[in-house]
């Protein structure tokens, strides 16, 4: 592959490097290794089912063009929901606009795609003007939906994007969180309002948290003192508990809204579910205190698909506002769309939390990169306990504390 022969040539340079650098974390300055012309990646020619997946050698490596971009080998990725969307076309419309505001009237192609928005590896090159790191550094990022993706041997993002690996983490567990943090915070510290000075005892539900978003935000919350409510099916009740969660609620055993409407009432509600949930989610805030109900699924992408760019915002924009209207005239109640949002500061906060002990990986699943296609046939199944990661370079370690970890994860029975 095209990593073993870039490193080779990078090796030399940067033993000399490691040993002139003045190392603080990982804050430093870059300098640039040779490159070669092409790499190993999974690409998309046409939207559609696994079929569409394809490897090639032949897809070029991604340059330094500008003077804060970051150019890393990928040690391992992890997949989400939001891949198999894209894999079928969705947000084509509004993305392909994000990669070439020209692309309405220009005729442009975003094939060939690669897929994968989390990454963990080592930093091999950096612009002029990259203060933060350096070749070796060992880091993660989340890949914004319109760059190319993951699942290749090499991505290129701005220093802004990345962050310095968390030091306690091999990178295959590293790999499984870098989205889901930037979603949760997006949802909870961005639209809900939550930090770690105002979260203490503050009642949060979260529905559907047994996937990569609710696990993480479950910890993330336990770790800032909240009262943390989820719903789950029975058999991922141990998983949710063990990471923290006070009460959990069986949405196959009933009614769930019913159960809820049982609990005394909720100051945040973070929504992974959509569809008829906040019909009757809204219902279980606090009424006039300020409560927020967060859903990371809104039409915004599906209505400029079908609709068209401005039609579909228009449309999206006035959902929005009607429900947001009507929810806080009612019952003083914020209705928030989140979306993911990569975030380089955020996964440094991250990584001083899963250092400290405070968040844990949950890998549920583990690929070569020979087997692409079956990663996504496993995230199409749903019902997720955690992350399904892909190991990208061959050297990304599996480690004795990551076992633990998975272990830990699988208490569902």
């Amino acid at each position: 592959m095209a990593s073993v022969r870039l490193l080779c040539l990078f090796n030399g340079k940067a033993a000399g490097w490691s040993k002139t650098l003045a190392r603080t974390g990982c804050r430093n300055v870059c300098s640039s290794p040779s490159r070669l012309q092409s790499m190993s990646a999974w690409v998309i020619d046409q939207y559609g089912s696994s079929g569409v997946l394809r490897h090639t050698e032949e897809i070029p490596i991604p340059t330094v063009n500008f003077a804060h971009d970051v150019m890393i080998n990928v040690s391992a990725a992890s997949l989400n929901p939001l891949d198999l969307n894209m894999r079928g076309g969705y947000g084509a419309t509004l993305l392909n606009l994000r990669r070439d505001p020209l692309s309405v009237v220009n005729g442009f192609s975003e094939f060939p795609l690669i897929l994968g928005r989390d990454l963990s590896g080592v930093v091999v090159d950096c612009g002029s003007g990259v203060t933060h790191f350096a070749p070796g550094d060992e880091v993660w990022a989340a890949i914004p939906p319109w760059k190319q993706g993951s699942l290749a041997e090499y991505v290129t993002l701005t220093e802004y994007e990345v962050s310095c690996k968390p030091k306690s983490l091999s990178h295959i567990e590293a790999a499984s969180i870098p989205y889901v943090a930037n979603t949760a915070f997006s949802a909870l510290v961005y639209a809900g309002g939550l930090c770690r000075e105002s979260s203490l005892n503050k009642r949060v539900l979260i529905t559907g948290a047994s996937g990569g978003v609710g696990t993480f935000s479950i910890q993330l919350l336990k770790a800032w003192g909240a009262h943390v409510t989820v719903t789950c099916s029975q058999n991922a009740e141990g998983l949710v508990r063990g990471l923290g969660a006070d009460e959990a609620v069986d949405y196959t055993a009933g009614d769930v809204a019913e159960q809820l409407e049982m609990m005394e009432r909720f100051d945040v509600i973070l929504d992974n579910v959509g569809g008829d949930t906040e019909e009757w989610a809204t219902r279980l805030l606090k009424p006039w205190s300020g409560a927020k109900y967060v859903t990371l699924v809104s039409p915004l992408l599906l209505n400029t698909d079908s609709m068209g760019l401005l039609d579909g915002s228009l449309h999206a924009g006035l959902t929005l506002h009607n429900k947001a209207f009507q929810n806080i005239a009612s019952s003083g109640v914020f209705y928030r769309w989140a979306f993911y949002a990569p975030d380089g500061p955020t996964l440094d906060e991250v990584s001083r939390l899963v250092d400290a002990g405070k968040i844990l990986p949950v890998v549920e699943a583990q690929f070569p990169f020979s087997q692409v296609p079956q990663a996504f046939q496993k995230l199409e199944q749903g019902h997720a306990r955690g992350k399904t990661v892909v190991e990208v370079a061959e050297d990304a370690e599996y480690t004795e504390s990551e076992q633990k970890v998975q272990e830990t994860t699988l208490q569902q029975n």
